[in-house]
């Protein structure tokens, strides 16, 4: 017996899922409501397609063609409706995007904003994450990402440079004499953001041909990089971030660029698209906002400019 395409989508969702208290979340029902609609839809295929346990389920055989086919059944279906919704200009669905939580709120989350104005009828969907896009990755159509991924096996399209940058506050500086060479900062406090499962304390530095690692002793760590940007505004030690992040502050001298003529790792950002998604229509039209919002100039170089 057939399945509708709502069966397909929670089948989808349910498997990407991973365990039936997250797909009752992701869907907003209860656990017992998805193991109810998942025994309907087996009964209607005759097939088992889950292997249960108490906490997370695995695929049977069965199981995982029925995911597999569902896959490209709905990726043609929802490139038809674009495909038919462009010849008319019309620009509708839903657009799934992920991003960094600092970024997220500070351009993203306008961008969508903008982006929505243009195209009233489209659904977006936006979540904020600072976990390194993986396992749900194809949950999403766009993800924003800042610097280096490894291991993906998404297409990653250009959005907007972007250098890390090492600074303190002039009160932290008039306490402690400026770096004068990367191995001075042993004995620096430095503030640490933990993020995408680097080895955060082990900064790296060019100029020239010349290069130097120095690890660190961080005085101070956190998961959120407002976090650790206030904690350099109070002087509480110098940080290495984002130049997106500190820009304003640097241009307002609330902040002093440290190691002049020493280049960190760059952490350009990017739009990746998962593989397994046929570019659609509206994806490839916030791409292209996207790309004409931040280039060639991101609007954090703009301000640098202007102040």
């Amino acid at each position: 017996m057939s399945s509708d395409t709502t069966d397909l989508r929670f089948f989808v969702t349910l498997t990407e899922s991973g365990a039936l208290a997250e797909a009752a979340r992701r869907m907003d029902v209860t656990a017992s409501a998805v193991s109810q609609r998942l025994r309907q839809l087996e009964n209607r295929l005759g097939v088992q397609l889950v292997q249960r346990s108490t906490r997370r389920f695995s695929l049977t055989d069965e199981g995982e063609l029925f995911y597999t086919k569902a896959l490209t059944l709905l990726a043609e279906l929802d490139a038809l409706i674009d495909s038919l919704r462009a010849r008319s200009g019309e620009v509708a669905g839903t657009l799934h995007v992920r991003g960094p939580l600092g970024f997220g709120r500070q351009h993203l989350a306008g961008a969508l904003a903008d982006f929505h104005a243009q195209h009233p009828k489209l659904v977006v969907s936006l979540s904020l994450s600072d976990v390194p896009p993986a396992a749900d990755a194809d949950r999403f159509d766009l993800i924003v990402h800042i610097g280096d991924l490894a291991n993906s096996s998404m297409v990653a399209y250009p959005i907007a440079p972007n250098t890390r940058i090492l600074c303190a506050s002039p009160d932290y500086l008039a306490r402690h004499a400026a770096p004068q060479r990367p191995e001075d900062l042993t004995g620096h406090q430095c503030l640490v953001l933990r993020e995408n499962e680097e080895d955060v304390s082990l900064w790296r530095f060019r100029k020239g041909r010349t290069e130097a690692a120095v690890r660190i002793a961080p005085a101070m760590s956190s998961n959120d990089g407002d976090v650790t940007r206030q904690w350099a505004l109070k002087g509480k030690g110098i940080i290495m971030r984002s130049e997106w992040d500190v820009a304003e502050p640097l241009a307002s001298g609330r902040l002093v660029r440290l190691l002049d003529g020493w280049r960190l790792p760059d952490a350009d950002i990017v739009a990746l698209i998962p593989q397994r998604h046929g570019v659609s229509a509206r994806v490839k039209l916030f791409l292209a906002f996207l790309q004409a919002r931040f280039q060639p100039v991101p609007p954090w170089r703009k301000a640098a400019r202007a102040a």
